[in-house]
């Protein structure tokens, strides 16, 4: 049997569109200063809702990016995937001509997928006369792998290419997938991250029946409340965060800039219930777990956890139980913060935008802040440090990424500092 040793892996690329800023520099800017994106919704007439306002992105145009035979043949979720991974790949400075693209690959996720489509088409069906006329690009735009597809066939990227999808952990998914097929020698390059554009009549309907959402409509800028005893559900949010995962001898070789390594990854199940996470968070501490035992290292090496903390009332709670129970009552290393609290949730695309942000506090040794957060739940160790407020400057070598997702889903990235 071959034996292929486990290679290293870096980030040498990094491009993003959110609710907080419509590039990296924008959206990292915008993260530390303590900016929150959610404003009343614009996508929709959504005045007879239960929830009101999201997370949209803000002041792009995409006629200026696409042109309108490729608009019409994208959902809006594509359309961001493309945007996130152009930057990206701008940023990694990819010569196209002279990379191997059979050894590039795509490993992109969407929870949701052409969302925006599908309810278009079924709504334009249903009040009709019956009469079938789907646009003949419906399929392509509605399914949710058709995103890798995009960026493969714009970049001639010929390597391994699909889509995850695990709800609200998609993208890290998404990550630990690519960082693990480079390791195993099957790319020298993957290009990943994930996307979601589930802001409208359905995307909020939904969650509002299944009592997901805030709806605090009075004050959405500090709705996102994660922590706080007063915390009343997520706020929905879109966008796509994209980051190129690159084999470190293939980095060093043709003088790339490295922001971080990616030194391990965990997966895990709660095996509880479809929507609601474990009381006790016992999926979350074993996907922890296991990424700490992927990257060979301890829960004292950790410096930073962007945690999953979405506002919600009993999510909160069971991830910082598994918080206590891995990292201990008093974790004086450890800085948390949630940064939802700032972009909203963005569903499948949330592990790839709080990856970037994970990645560039180990780049910056700065930890985001938790925003709009006043009265911690007295339920939460009041010794755990939330970095509520306002950023923090800290040697960050480790940083440690969670999102979890409807059905027990749970995924886990750390990332370190790089040293050659």
């Amino acid at each position: 049997m071959k034996m292929i040793s486990a290679r290293r892996v870096v980030v040498t690329g990094l491009g993003a569109i959110t609710p907080i800023g419509n590039t990296l520099s924008e959206f990292w800017n915008n993260l530390i200063a303590g900016q929150s994106g959610a404003a009343p919704i614009t996508h929709f007439n959504a005045g007879k809702f239960k929830t009101q306002f999201a997370c949209e992105i803000k002041g792009f145009d995409f006629n200026h990016y696409f042109d309108r035979p490729e608009l019409r043949k994208m959902d809006k979720f594509t359309q961001y995937a493309m945007v996130a991974a152009d930057e990206a790949i701008r940023d990694a400075a990819l010569n196209l001509n002279t990379i191997n693209k059979r050894k590039v690959g795509v490993i992109w996720g969407s929870g949701n997928g052409g969302f925006q489509t599908f309810q278009e088409q079924v709504m334009e069906f249903a009040h009709g006369d019956g009469t079938p006329r789907f646009n003949p690009f419906f399929i392509p735009k509605v399914i949710a792998d058709i995103a890798s597809g995009w960026i493969s066939i714009k970049y001639g990227f010929m390597g391994l290419n699909y889509t995850t999808i695990s709800a609200c952990a998609t993208s890290t998914t998404a990550i630990i997938d690519a960082y693990n097929y480079i390791k195993w020698g099957k790319a020298n390059i993957i290009i990943t991250g994930g996307s979601e554009a589930a802001i409208n009549e359905a995307g909020i309907g939904g969650f509002n029946a299944s009592k997901a959402l805030s709806q605090n409509n009075a004050d959405p800028a500090h709705a996102s409340r994660p922590f706080d005893k007063d915390r009343d559900g997520f706020v929905m949010g879109e966008g796509a965060g994209a980051l190129v995962l690159e084999e470190y001898e293939h980095a060093l070789a043709r003088g790339a800039k490295i922001y971080a390594e990616v030194a391990g990854g965990g997966m895990s199940a709660d095996a509880y219930h479809l929507t609601g996470t474990h009381p006790e968070g016992e999926g979350a501490l074993l996907g922890m777990q296991e990424a700490l035992d992927d990257a060979g290292l301890q829960p004292g090496d950790v410096d930073y956890l962007n945690a999953h903390a979405t506002s919600t009332p009993v999510g909160d709670l069971s991830e910082t139980k598994a918080i206590v129970r891995l990292f201990g009552e008093n974790p004086t290393h450890l800085s948390i913060s949630a940064t939802k609290s700032a972009t909203g949730h963005l569903l499948g695309a949330a592990g790839a935008i709080e990856g970037i942000a994970s990645i560039l506090a180990v780049k910056n040794d700065i930890i985001p802040p938790t925003i709009n957060t006043q009265n911690v739940d007295e339920a939460i160790p009041a010794s755990l440090n939330l970095t509520l407020g306002q950023a923090a400057h800290k040697t960050v070598n480790v940083a440690m990424s969670n999102t979890f997702g409807f059905g027990g889903h749970n995924a886990t990235a750390v990332f370190k500092k790089w040293n050659a």
